[in-house]
């Protein structure tokens, strides 16, 4: 117990829970991963997550009591950290979990014990809330407890009954409040009002399963599951207003401070929203990346780019204009590596997945902030109050600015964000994609869902059968259910059992012929819908009806491809593991006939050095003959032996283990060479970056490698012909083309610009005047950009003070504009880049640059006579 437990820091109050819960038989086990277990959940957002399969019943705890202090990631009221006293992204909380053993009474007696006589809080300073049925925890309360029966609230479901979803375990729960104004009595006693009361400890009784109907039945083992939030205690001992100046996230926010050369307590609410956003936001990015999670525009990744964008944004907004997050991030780990070592241990990772991310948004955020600030000054202007949804997306589909940050910055300027019209634009772009990769329209889906009630799940046997008996289960032309079917239509099939792979894993499906009576199917791909395979087909001959006996064979040339490509991987993500990164990890893959491709996490590209010695490894391991060793494993004892599962895949209870010996070891369910010498050879073709952290190989090995030979050597042949040399000629011959090429261009684009002054030079006799100021607008056809760049600068030359608007169509379809403005017309306020940029987008474009010389494009020719007709009334007016 504290002699001092009104002054505790974060990490002895973390310390004081465990070992008080320790001391009574509970198991202290370590935070798990931010990462889960789970895959239907993107981040750990609970303490009791990590158990969540015990609660369910599919597991049997090796203990029936623990206590852990657990980091959560939440960002569902992300908007509302900083500005409130207690919302963050990264919060730790304490829990000691029962299953199956105590309950409500001794939950609740140890709740009260370590609150009064650990923590050292006063009766007076507690409140006690209970689900308003619970009648036997509320009279624990006040019967075992002593606890005034006014300071005990019966609460409604929405805030003391706890779920974990529409179905599965829950029950009632109670709360423990800290009163900071107890001298106010027990008549105003309003657990909403967060000014005098904080909740700090939550207490559930798991006794209860929910059914579908949402019918409650009791369930065979009772269980508690509690969390005290670490922050809310550091707040209340520490004795500070706010969780963020508790001492386990202020040294953060005095870091970013004085980065910033300011004072956190002289400083406005504004700027102080701003340090605390970067606090809570720091700490989050520095677990998240320690436990491997990686900047990416999806998932996770997208969550921790979001974050780490929010910080640098904030930071710009409290003064900072450099890169500062790797200088937080220090304070942060230091803070965190007593608890959590692997931030320390990560700290290499962590700086340099911080420094790539901010410098890369830094540059967004300058282009970004330019044209939203043009957006938003349009938008008042035009007495609105919305930025549309479509500048939304222009802004985030072009320039790459993000969503959330264009709806903070209006807001900053009490503006919103049209949300819906940006979802639908969101929704246009994606279609083309979703239209490409539907592989079962709603017709089949729901004729399937038909069928399902009367036909078999199909039995797999592919593995050890190329060639199996089967019957037609149900039949389908056009996703509809038909009974018969005749040659030449295309079909689709399910059996009762099959030997052709479906789609699944990143491997695409089997092909093969299925032929009975009279009757031969040649099958093209093959996909899984719930249990069912489905063979994509043609009849070739004869009829085909339900219930027909046929056999089913798949091309086993084709397979043997497949088999070699996808073993090919296996090993690929070894020798990644092995020579670049053992932290690499699979972000997706295709596995076809003709070749691979395999996508991975990774901050950088690989050297050439790199791609050779990774090419050279698998082929060494091909080479010295690794036999397969296939197991059917429980999930836990699979990732014990360290076999390398793919995060977000959903796996089993029982899992499909490939172990090429000393080599790799994965959970997959494809199809696979049974000895590595089968693949023969492994060629990479080309190593490049897909997305922000994530890069693809694709490669060819096997029986394909030939048909990757025979192009190329066609391709050889063919140039050496053409240009009359040897293969080994073909590099210089190229180089000295290119050179010649370059030269030519270089005297057209002399020639072009000549051309273009020459033509420029018959304008000086359309020079107007405005006061004293020359301006000349005018359209010279057929010049290139560069050309009509050089035209303007020289025609401003000679008329001196004034302003030069020249307009072009160097091809059809396009526009060309410039404009060159004297330092005489920029000090009447008027710059180049700005009125060229608006100019533009008459003609559907736009574009910008410096005060006195810019340029801009556009999309419709035709509109270009008015916007230059537009430009000389604009010259005119700002001018007079």
């Amino acid at each position: 117990m504290s002699s001092n437990p009104q002054n505790l820091s974060g990490n002895e109050i973390r310390q004081q829970f465990l070992n008080f819960f320790a001391q009574r038989g509970h198991q202290i086990l370590p935070s798990a991963s931010l990462v889960p277990e789970d895959p239907t959940v993107l981040l750990t957002i609970a303490g009791m997550l990590p158990f969540k399969p015990i609660f369910l019943g599919q597991r049997t705890p090796d203990f029936n009591r623990a206590t852990t202090s657990q980091k959560c990631i939440r960002t569902n009221d992300i908007e509302n950290v900083g500005r409130t006293k207690r919302h963050h992204t990264f919060f730790e909380m304490l829990g000691n979990f029962s299953f199956g053993d105590y309950f409500k009474e001794q939950a609740i007696a140890w709740g009260w014990e370590i609150s009064t006589q650990v923590f050292g809080f006063s009766p007076n300073n507690l409140v006690v809330s209970v689900f308003e049925e619970d009648d036997e925890a509320y009279a624990i309360w006040r019967d075992q407890i002593g606890v005034t029966p006014a300071r005990i609230k019966r609460m409604g479901a929405d805030d003391n009954f706890w779920v974990s979803g529409p179905t599965g375990p829950c029950g009632p729960c109670s709360e423990i409040y800290y009163d900071f104004h107890p001298e106010r009595g027990d008549d105003t006693i309003d657990l909403e009002d967060d000014s005098r009361f904080i909740e700090f400890y939550n207490l559930v009784f798991m006794q209860y399963n929910r059914d579908a109907e949402g019918n409650l039945t009791p369930l065979q083992n009772k269980n508690i599951d509690t969390g005290m939030g670490l922050e809310r205690m550091a707040q209340i001992l520490q004795k500070v207003p706010n969780n963020y100046e508790t001492d386990l996230i202020f040294p953060i926010i005095q870091t970013a401070a004085k980065i910033a050369g300011i004072d956190y307590h002289s400083s406005d609410e504004k700027t102080k929203v701003s340090l605390k956003v970067i606090g809570d936001h720091v700490r989050a990015v520095v677990h998240m990346i320690a436990d491997e999670i990686r900047a990416s525009n999806v998932g996770r990744g997208y969550v921790l780019r979001r974050l780490i964008r929010r910080v640098v944004r904030h930071g710009r907004l409290i003064g900072i204009s450099g890169e500062f997050t790797i200088q937080v991030a220090e304070t942060a780990i230091a803070l965190s590596e007593s608890a959590y070592p692997n931030v320390r241990q990560r700290e290499a990772a962590i700086k340099a997945e911080l420094q790539r991310e901010e410098a890369n948004f830094l540059r967004t955020l300058d282009r970004g902030e330019k044209l939203l600030e043009e957006i938003i000054q349009q938008v008042k202007q035009q007495g609105k109050t919305s930025i549309s949804g479509e500048s939304a997306f222009t802004l985030y589909d072009t320039h790459g600015f993000p969503f959330e940050l264009t709806q903070e910055i209006a807001e900053e300027n009490n503006l919103t964000v049209d949300a819906e019209g940006f979802r639908k634009q969101m929704e246009i772009q994606q279609q083309g994609g979703r239209d490409a990769h539907e592989t079962i329209d709603l017709t089949l889906q729901g004729s399937l869902d038909k069928l399902a009630e009367h036909i078999h799940a199909t039995e797999f046997l592919g593995y050890t059968q190329p060639t199996v008996t089967a019957k037609v289960e149900a039949l389908l032309v056009g996703g509809v259910a038909q009974e018969a079917a005749e040659a030449g239509t295309e079909i689709q099939l399910v059996l009762d059992q099959t030997p052709f792979y479906a789609e699944s894993g990143g491997q695409i499906g089997d092909r093969g012929y299925i032929s009975g009576d009279g009757v031969v199917i040649r099958v093209d791909d093959v996909k899984k819908e719930s249990d069912f395979f489905i063979h994509f087909g043609r009849i070739e001959r004869g009829t085909i009806r339900v219930g027909d006996a046929v056999t089913a064979q798949i091309d086993r040339a084709c397979r043997r491809r497949l088999q070699a490509n996808h073993t090919a991987t296996h090993l690929l993500q070894a020798a990644l593991k092995k020579i670049v990164d053992e932290g690499i990890s699979q972000a997706g893959s295709l596995v076809s006939f003709d070749r691979l491709r395999f996508d991975f996490n990774c901050p950088r590209a690989l050297t050439a050095e790199e791609v050779q010695q990774v090419e050279e490894q698998v082929n060494t391991w091909i080479a010295e003959a690794h036999s397969a060793k296939i197991e059917i494993l429980p999930l836990a004892e699979a990732k014990a032996r360290g076999a390398v599962a793919m995060f977000g895949e959903k796996y089993g209870d029982e899992v499909r283990v490939i172990d090429f010996t000393g080599v790799s070891m994965e959970l997959c369910g494809g199809t696979h060479v049974s000895n590595t010498a089968e693949i023969g050879v492994f060629k990479i073709i080309s190593e490049a970056g897909v997305a922000s952290g994530v890069r693809r190989i694709e490669a060819v090995s096997g029986p394909a490698i030939l048909d990757y030979l025979n192009v190329r050597d066609k391709v050889v042949k063919d140039l050496s012909d053409r240009f009359k040399v040897k293969p080994e000629e073909l590099p210089e011959r190229i180089t000295t083309l290119q050179n010649e090429l370059r030269t030519s261009q270089k005297q057209l684009d002399v020639l072009k610009g000549q051309l273009a002054i020459a033509k420029s030079d018959s304008l000086l006799q359309t020079a107007q005047s405005v006061g004293d100021y020359q301006i000349i607008v005018a359209q010279l056809d057929d010049v290139d950009p560069e050309s009509l760049k050089t035209a303007a600068e020289r025609l401003l030359q000679k008329i001196g003070n004034g302003a030069v608007v020249l307009g072009s169509v160097p091809e059809a379809g396009k526009v060309s504009i410039v404009a060159a403005f004297s330092a005489e017309v920029n000090k009447k306020g008027l710059q180049a880049g700005k009125f060229v940029g608006a100019i533009a987008k008459i003609c559907g474009g736009g574009g910008g640059g410096r005060p006195n010389l810019a340029q801009a494009g556009g999309r419709d020719a035709s509109k270009l006579p008015e916007a230059l007709t537009q430009a000389l009334s604009d010259l005119k007016a700002g001018l007079s």
